[in-house]
Formats: C-alpha cells, sequence, structure tokens
C-alpha cells in the first residue's frame, strides 16, 4: 500500500508540474476546455493524478474543474489582477519595510542586487524573457527578507497567475526602464536602513505596475480570450 501511495504522490506531482507548464506557455490555451482522459492520455497516466493536480491548479487560479465536462484554462482575467495585485502592494511594501529595518549586510542582499544586475543586462540586450526572469526573482527575494512565513505563502499563492499575466503582456509592454530604476531605488533604501522610503517606492511601483498591466489586458482583450 505504501508504494501505491508514494506512486500515487509522485504521479500527482509531476501532472502538477506538467499541467502547469502547459498552462504557463500556453500550451494549454486560455479559454480551452480538456476532458481528463484527454490530459491522462497526453501525459501517460490515469485520471487519478490528473483530477488531483487539477485540484491544486484550480486553487491557484489557473483553471476550472466542471462537472462532467473536465476542466476549463482560465483567462487572465484583468479584475483578477486588480485584486492579486492589491494584496502584493501592500504584503510586498510592508516586507520591504522590514528588510529595510533588519540591517542586512551586503552579502545578505547579493542576491537582492544580483536580480537588478541581471535586469540591467536583460534591457540592454533588450532580451525580455531574461528581463521577467531577474523580475520575479526581486521580488521573491524582497519577500523572503521580509522575514514573514505567512506573507512568503501568501504571495505564493498567488505567483501563477502573476507570471501568467506577466508572460501574457510582456512581448507588448513598454520596455521596462522605469521598473528596473524603481527597483534600485527601493534595494538602496533596504541597503541604507529607510524602512518608510522602502515600502512607499515599493508601494508606487506595484501601483504603476498593476494600471500599465490592467490596461494592457483589457486594451488587447486579453483577459476575455
Amino acid at each position: 500500500m505504501k508504494d501505491q501511495d508514494a506512486k500515487t504522490l509522485s504521479n500527482t506531482q509531476r501532472a502538477v508540474r506538467d499541467l502547469r507548464r502547459m498552462i504557463l506557455s500556453g500550451e494549454l490555451a486560455a479559454g480551452t476546455d480538456h476532458l481528463e482522459s484527454e490530459l491522462a492520455e497526453t501525459l501517460g497516466m490515469s485520471r487519478t493524478p490528473i483530477r488531483e493536480a487539477a485540484l491544486m491548479l484550480e486553487s491557484k487560479g489557473l483553471l476550472e474543474m466542471r462537472p462532467r465536462k473536465g476542466v476549463r484554462i482560465l483567462p487572465v482575467s484583468s479584475d483578477d489582477m486588480r485584486e492579486i495585485y492589491d494584496i502584493l502592494t501592500e504584503l510586498e511594501s510592508l516586507a520591504a519595510q522590514r528588510a529595510a529595518e533588519a540591517g542586512y549586510s551586503e552579502d545578505e542582499l547579493s542576491v537582492l542586487a544580483g536580480s537588478i544586475a541581471k535586469m540591467d543586462q536583460a534591457i540592454d540586450a533588450e532580451d525580455l524573457e531574461a528581463w521577467a526572469e531577474g523580475d520575479e526573482l526581486f521580488h521573491q527575494e524582497l519577500v523572503r527578507l521580509g522575514g514573514n512565513k505567512r506573507v512568503e505563502a501568501i504571495v505564493a499563492m498567488m505567483s501563477d497567475q502573476v507570471r501568467r499575466a506577466r508572460a501574457t503582456t510582456l512581448f507588448i509592454r513598454p520596455l521596462p526602464v522605469k521598473s528596473n530604476e524603481d527597483h534600485r531605488v527601493v534595494f538602496q533604501a533596504i541597503s541604507e536602513g529607510r524602512p518608510d522610503v522602502a515600502r512607499e517606492r515599493h508601494r508606487e511601483h506595484r501601483l504603476q505596475a498593476k494600471t500599465m498591466l490592467c490596461g494592457i489586458l483589457e486594451k488587447h482583450r486579453l483577459n476575455s480570450l
């Protein structure tokens, strides 16, 4: 029984990984419907781990399970992103404040500094995918430096929806030079121990990002695919 349970867990984890990758890459396109049997055949496994994986991905807002109809891949909704960014704005701004209060050493801030360097290099090369990787690393590390595990857990719950929205809009948004400048100011405020500046500048950055992202989704009707 234990061996069977381990096998089921392994297959479920693999199904989560593969379905998530297919959704984020667009291989499973927004607005499309898929039977569990179809997905099971595609991934070479039974329907049970597919169903368990779908439940997990539904909790992350990537799909919707529909009785007798399988799963529907959800579009990126501007309404959802407004709600998500409202939460991220407050939690990440708090993390920036706490990080500035913590008195971190230069070495302890090396990952945050490295993420900004990666974003700068990506802008110079006009490599938006590399920029997105650096941007994601910055926000993850900022939240970690805030030192609140519950904040980390809440932010992580919404990470896939944010990642999808970023991927959807990445090549139709303005070159994110201003974003890099904002990150540098926040980093400097943290390294100099100025919590009010760190919090307010990051909050302003996230509010601007919300306005830009939701505007693109609505202008190009990407939230109604």
